[in-house]
């Protein structure tokens, strides 16, 4: 029995240090997503145009990873809060889009399977 409840542990740790830190799970997408100044704002920071705030250095950061695994290691949170933020980017800066798609993607390797990812909520 001790045998089983220390595999559990060791499997749930495992499972838990495969997903990104869910610090950010809370984060507030309607807020950045309205507001044109601030989605500009991390935009720029994605595409090193701009300053990043801390938040942004870490999204940026697993953009890359996120985009190659689709979203492997994101929490359910997470993945709806980047589907949130990625259409809005689409829909409001698709220039913008097309250039982070080819900063994080340059050769298009992931592209259909994470715009599956995208739509599929």
């Amino acid at each position: 029995m001790k045998t089983l409840v220390v595999l559990a542990c060791v499997l749930m740790s495992v499972y838990a240090a495969e997903k990104y830190n869910s610090k950010y799970d809370n984060f507030d997408v309607d807020t950045l997503i309205s507001n044109e100044r601030l989605l500009k704002s991390y935009i720029n920071c994605f595409l090193d145009k701009g300053r990043c705030t801390a938040e942004g250095t870490d999204f940026k950061k697993a953009l890359p990873e996120a985009i190659e695994t689709t979203c492997g290691k994101c929490t359910e949170k997470q993945k709806l809060n980047i589907r949130k933020v990625i259409k809005a980017i689409q829909q409001k800066y698709p220039a913008q889009w097309e250039e982070l798609v080819k900063k994080n993607d340059p050769s298009g390797k992931h592209r259909a399977n994470f715009d599956k990812f995208i739509q599929g909520s």
